[in-house]
Order: structure tokens, then sequence, then C-alpha cells
């Protein structure tokens, strides 16, 4: 028996969820341990690496079996005409209509949910959760104008992007930038700071990216993205904060040192990184203390 495994994150045009991937990961779990040569079929745009159903050619499997999401659809009634001479059971699903081409195609159907039958619980629930990668807040920085030619946002941005799908880690974006018209943003700045509190590090080109995050004991990973380094290289020396990446003022494309991105990211998620926010806490409002003085020298 060799088993073609499919679901929605096979199809060029579907949309795989992590959920999706996780159904599947589940159902190939199950078809080797009873002893099925199983392959899974990849969508080129999820896993450019992965094999395709149009490469999994039908005369080299004796099943095909479709994993999670609804049996609904062209793409789903695309897999019966291809394999139609394999024994095709879809299971974990969802069954719209009994009657649609693409739910009749198959010679099993184990729902997940169906008119007439009790649900079942989703098969993303049976992969057991192993070792978590990171949580990692990206606070990137607007355009700012006041550094002219200077200005590397852009670019450094585009970099920034390709270099973190390089790395293992939960992703999440925020901005600094209140608003509370649009519930994707915080509405006042607690907000912002109880969500950094529950990250294991910031990714940052934004000044306060940096500040926030060392004021609630988070390691930041800065990068200046003024060439020849500004507010943010300036930030971090007040704070005598280690892991920054700046670029010199003449320097061409590329700008940033992957090497050392990678050797500031290890440091920040090293026991010394994370505990080394805690002892760079401002002793004093220096600041609001010359604030306080300059304001009584006018009386």
């Amino acid at each position: 028996m060799r088993v073609l495994l499919t679901g929605w994150p096979s199809f060029v045009h579907g949309e795989a969820t992590a959920g999706d991937v996780l159904a599947m990961e589940a159902v190939y779990r199950t078809l080797r341990a009873s002893g099925a040569e199983c392959d899974v079929a990849w969508s080129p745009v999820l896993r450019p690496d992965g094999l395709t159903l149009e490469q999994a050619e039908p005369a080299g499997y004796t099943h095909l079996v479709f994993a999670c999401g609804p049996v609904h659809g062209e793409q789903v009634r695309y897999l019966h005409e291809r394999y139609a001479r394999c024994r095709r059971i879809a299971v974990g699903v969802s069954v719209v209509d009994r009657d649609e081409p693409a739910a009749r195609g198959f010679d099993v159907i184990l729902p997940r949910d169906a008119p007439g039958r009790p649900p079942r619980r989703d098969l993303a629930a049976y992969v057991p959760s192993a070792s978590l990668p990171p949580v990692v807040g990206v606070v990137l920085s607007p355009g700012q104008g006041e550094y002219g030619s200077r200005g590397r946002h852009d670019r450094i941005e585009q970099e920034l992007a390709g270099w973190l799908k390089t790395r293992e880690c939960a992703r999440v974006p925020l901005d600094t930038r209140l608003d509370a018209r649009d519930w994707r943003h915080a509405t006042g700045p607690m907000e912002l700071e109880a969500v950094l509190r529950r990250l294991d590090l910031v990714v940052t080109t934004r000044l306060h990216g940096l500040v926030l995050a060392l004021k609630n004991g988070l390691p930041a990973l800065a990068v200046d993205p003024i060439g020849g380094g500004a507010k943010v290289t300036a930030q971090a020396r007040a704070w005598d904060w280690p892991a920054i990446v700046t670029t010199g003022r003449d320097d061409a494309p590329p700008y940033l040192d992957r090497a050392a991105l990678n050797r500031w990211w290890d440091w920040c998620l090293s026991s010394e990184g994370r505990n080394a926010p805690s002892g760079r806490a401002p002793r004093e409002p220096s600041l609001l203390e010359e604030l306080a003085r300059a304001l009584d020298r006018r009386r």
C-alpha cells in the first residue's frame, strides 16, 4: 500500500492554515505507524522544495487520503479526476453537501462534521506540542525624512524581513503607534507593554521598540536604519546595550551583516541575553531632574 496524503496545503490556490498542516501531520504519523508508505503533496507556495500534486504520478499510489478542510469545490473534484484509480479517503473534513461531486467522489468519508452526524474533534489537536520556537515581536520604523539620504528604511526593512524568514520563530508584528479607531493597534502604552512582556525577544528598527523592550526586561536586537547611526544607536549607548547593528554612512547595499544579526540573535536568546535587561533599568530619571532644575532657575 502506497498512500499520497493531500489537503488544502497541497493546492496552489488553496488557503493553508496552521490547523490544516497539523491535521496532515497527524494523519501522516498514523499512516506511517500503520506501516504504509506515504508521500505528502505540498503547494509550491507553502513548501517550494516539496513534492507537488503535479509531480505525484497517480500510477505510483494505491490510495489517496485527503485530510482536513471542506470536501467542496473544483480543487477537490480535480483530485478525483487525477487519482481516479486510487482508493480515495477523506478524514477530518467538513461535509457541507453530501451530494456535491467533491464529496461523492470519495470512497470513504470520516468527517469532523457532517449533516446528521455527531461532530468529532479536529485532527490538529492530535499532534503533541513539541519544543516551541521563541516568540519574537518585530517593531519597524517608517521613513524618517529628517535624516535625508542617510535614511535606509525601505531597503533595511527588506533585508531584515529576508533574514527573519530564515529564523525559526513565531513572529508578531507590532507597532508603537497608538490608534483608538483600529483594533489592530493598542489604544494606550500599557496595552503595548502587556504584549511585550509576553515575548521572548524584540527585533526593532525603532527607538521606542528598543526602549520599551528593555524597560520591560526583554532583550532587543536593534537595527539602526540610518547610515552612520542615529537615535537608535544613541539610545543603545544610553542603556549600555550591546545588541545593536549599524551601517556606515558610505556603505553600499546589502547593508545588514547576517553574521552579526545571527550572533546577536543567539546572544539575546541565551540566558545571558535574557537576564541582561534587568541590570540596565535607569536608576534615576536624570532628564526629568534636569527639567525640574531648569524650571526652578526660571522662578
